[in-house]
């Protein structure tokens, strides 16, 4: 039996059976492009436009909650046809991510539809950072198993702090920041309207462009007196070749040269490195919030004193974002000079960033105990809502 995990993103869903190696990455939207008006492009069928300049999204996700339920169902349709994925409702049991304290009436609604409407047999909910949490803690049997976890899950509408001991979520100690993958996007399109080119309507491309090109700063005001330097004394500086969608389906960031291009250019300067920037200072643009190292010292203090020796030592930063060069480097630095001396301070970038949940969700679903986690349709019809409610610590 092969359990079907649904990480569900708010950008990106990512979604596979326990018995493959890695899951599919499917936009969690519905996009329209300007080339084809007529055709709504659903998930990664985007894939098939010639044209992804302009394209307008339709999200289900607003503020990091589920709330476009006829925008969600046809996705999901989209993702369990065969087509995509082939599921089998009877056979194969769901794992499915939400977001922290989801609303119980959003909870609702999610387990009518996968028990009424798609008739799944069996269902375990969760959230991303409790599926990566235990992928960090489900170790090998020879190794011996950290006793607590801090995890740092930056995803596309926020960054979560979540402390976990002995294998709980510590509810009172998490901390949100509301910046995340969105917000990054957003101030790049934003930066480079004013100073080049209006880009407000490119935010495919231009999420490409952050991705590409995007690092973060281990000396900030050092990086800044360089990107004010002329080139060829600017080591910062790159050209982004923008797509033509003829001869290039995704533009690519290339060192500053003087020649004569026959495609649309964009020159990356300080943006390179401004943009991750607000991850540990949101106050640069009107967020009223402390950067992720000061949230991870805020988070520590509500925690029993006794578990900061293992939390320091077992900081997991997964998550898109968590993906820019450098991201690992500055947050050791940053943590380490808050952190009381006497603790030993550890931060680790996870492998897979961004499908870390799904491998969690795989690891659990192997375990022996997996069934019994699970709840029943017949459970469902009977007990109604209280059963998920009571069973799954969202």
């Amino acid at each position: 039996m092969s359990a079907l995990i649904l990480d569900n993103g708010a950008y990106m869903a990512k979604i596979g059976y326990s018995r493959e190696a890695n899951p599919k990455f499917i936009p969690n939207c519905i996009m329209k492009a300007k080339s084809e008006r007529r055709r709504p492009f659903i998930g990664d069928q985007i894939e098939e436009c010639r044209d992804v300049s302009g394209l307008y999204y339709i999200l289900c996700f607003q503020r990091g909650y589920l709330v476009n339920w006829d925008i969600q169902k046809t996705v999901w349709d989209y993702m369990f046809s065969s087509e995509c994925c082939g599921v089998n409702y009877t056979e194969n049991p769901l794992i499915i991510t939400e977001p922290l304290f989801n609303f119980h009436s959003i909870q609702e609604a999610m387990s009518e539809i996968f028990f009424e409407e798609y008739e799944f047999e069996r269902m375990f909910r969760t959230t991303a950072p409790d599926m990566c949490a235990f992928n960090y803690l489900s170790v090998g049997k020879k190794i011996v198993k950290p006793l607590a976890c801090l995890i740092i899950d930056m995803g596309y509408s926020f960054t979560h702090i979540v402390p976990y001991i002995k294998g709980r979520k510590l509810k009172s100690a998490i901390r949100r920041i509301d910046v995340g993958g969105k917000v990054l996007t957003n101030h790049l399109k934003e930066i480079l309207s004013y100073r080049q080119l209006n880009v407000m309507d490119e935010s495919y491309v231009i999420n490409q462009v952050k991705e590409d090109s995007c690092f973060v700063s281990q000396n900030f005001t050092e990086d800044m007196k360089v990107a004010r330097k002329r080139h060829p004394d600017n080591s910062i500086i790159r050209e982004y070749i923008l797509p033509d969608f003829t001869t290039i389906r995704r533009g690519y960031l290339r060192e500053m040269t003087h020649e004569e291009v026959d495609h649309q250019t964009l020159v990356l300067n300080n943006e390179r490195f401004s943009i991750p920037e607000l991850l540990f200072h949101p106050s640069d643009i009107g967020i009223q919030q402390m950067g992720v190292p000061e949230a991870v010292m805020d988070a520590l203090t509500v925690c029993p004193p006794e578990t900061l020796e293992h939390l320091l030592g077992n900081i997991v930063v997964c998550g898109g974002s968590a993906q820019y060069p450098g991201m690992e480097t500055r947050l050791q630095r940053e943590i380490r000079a808050l952190a009381p001396e006497e603790y030993r301070v550890n931060v680790k970038i996870a492998d897979k960033a961004a499908s870390y949940a799904w491998h969690g969700g795989k690891k659990f679903s192997q375990e022996s105990d997996f069934a019994k986690a699970c709840v029943t349709r017949e459970e469902f019809e009977e007990e109604g809502n209280r059963i998920i409610i009571d069973k799954f610590d969202i």
